[in-house]
């Protein structure tokens, strides 16, 4: 592909990623305020991302699959109108099932075709394996700005506006990402990247194969971790006498060290094991959850604690997503990749809705921050035993 080509799929790619996870990631803003105004516990809230995360994952396998053999393009088109129309009916709801089906069924089947999947596919495909790590990570770094930006703005369009009409401007902005859309193009056939014959022998080869499984259960748990976090933590800030303000400046902090934390993933992963970087993302999750859980929490914690953890926050992606190129080759790695992120959104599901469940419960959120240091260390040791090779090393005539 030509420099300017693609120069021109990052931009558009990076600008996609930017409004759709940026705007994902002020919907933790909205808990209280949406909850408190309807009557609500926090269970229906969160059991709305929760929908939301599932259908997210769900469908994401078949977004890939459909941009692998139609095109990105089309794919990312579709997508975008079905996320604003979730966000724009979104602002208009009046009971849980409305909720639920604007805030979880239709934005999650928009995520799954504007979320990192299907630009991810595009991108590996157009860069060589030497670079396709950085690559990645700017993809990751562009969501994670999003959340920089989006968050602050969101934040302010509640105070000035509501939370009604705070959901109806980040709806419009959401409608960037159709112009976007032409400029990430290309399917797996039109790929000379190095893969399986075809998508049904990728599946086939992958669901054979140990490692690819080990990611799939790993990437669940950062999808538990991001998600509980992502949709509780503001919450829990104000639970602990300090500011709601702190609650949109934890989630910006976090998106702004992600973009370093993103970028250094992919500059690492293209120089060192990916596995083994993914283990100590988790078990620096593991520890850093613990400190939060132990120290006193005031303004000063609560941004330290952001910082660290926006380090980490969706590191991940650029390294999960450059192993199943590794494993499998890039031809069809969105789709593959795709089914590895299903994984993602089960604990993700969990994250969204257990934090509300727990909460109306408990009354505290602390058994399942005590469930998210578990889960760091285990996934820690997932990522250990993962082959970190092709498994087979395709001709490019068979791809």
């Amino acid at each position: 592909m030509a420099s300017r080509s693609f120069l021109i799929l990052i931009l558009a790619g990076g600008l996609i990623s930017l409004v759709a996870m940026g705007s994902r990631a002020a919907f933790g803003l909205f808990l209280e305020p949406v909850s408190s105004d309807l009557g609500w516990g926090r269970e229906v809230f969160g059991l709305a991302l929760a929908i939301q995360n599932i259908v997210w994952g769900l469908s994401q396998p078949f977004a890939s699959a459909i941009a692998d053999k139609y095109g990105s393009g089309k794919t990312l088109l579709v997508s975008s109108l079905v996320y604003a129309a979730g966000l724009f009916l979104m602002s208009q709801t009046s009971s849980p099932t409305e909720l639920h089906m604007s805030a979880g069924v239709m934005i999650g089947l928009g995520l799954s075709g504007t979320g990192f999947g299907v630009v991810i596919g595009s991108v590996g495909r157009a860069v060589a394996e030497e670079k396709r790590s950085m690559a990645l990570g700017i993809v990751g770094a562009s969501g994670s700005l999003g959340q920089f930006l989006m968050v602050p703005l969101g934040q302010a369009f509640l105070s000035g506006y509501g939370w009604s009409m705070a959901l109806v401007l980040i709806g419009l902005c959401s409608l960037l990402m159709i112009p976007a859309a032409a400029g990430v193009t290309g399917r797996a056939e039109d790929s000379g990247s190095i893969g399986a014959a075809s998508l049904s022998a990728a599946i086939r080869e992958a669901a054979g194969n140990r490692s690819y499984w080990l990611l799939f259960m790993g990437f669940f748990v950062c999808g538990f971790h991001v998600t509980f976090l992502a949709v509780h933590l503001p919450a829990y800030i104000v639970d602990q006498n300090v500011a709601a303000k702190y609650g949109a400046i934890a989630l910006s902090i976090v998106g702004l060290f992600n973009v370093i934390g993103s970028l250094s993933a992919g500059y690492l992963g293209g120089k060192y094991s990916k596995k083994y970087l993914l283990s100590g993302l988790y078990f620096a999750r593991a520890a850093l959850f613990v400190a939060f859980i132990l120290v006193p929490i005031s303004p000063l914690t609560v941004i330290i604690f952001s910082a660290i953890l926006g380090l980490l926050w969706l590191s991940t992606v650029p390294l999960t997503s450059g192993l199943v190129a590794v494993l499998f080759g890039p031809k069809y790695m969105t789709t593959l990749f795709g089914f590895v992120f299903f994984g993602h959104q089960i604990g993700a599901f969990l994250g969204a809705w257990l934090g509300g469940f727990v909460f109306d419960l408990y009354g505290s959120y602390d058994v399942v921050w005590w469930m998210s240091v578990a889960l760091g260390l285990i996934s820690g040791l997932l990522h250990w035993p993962i082959q970190e090779n092709m498994p087979v090393q395709r001709a490019a005539a068979t791809g």
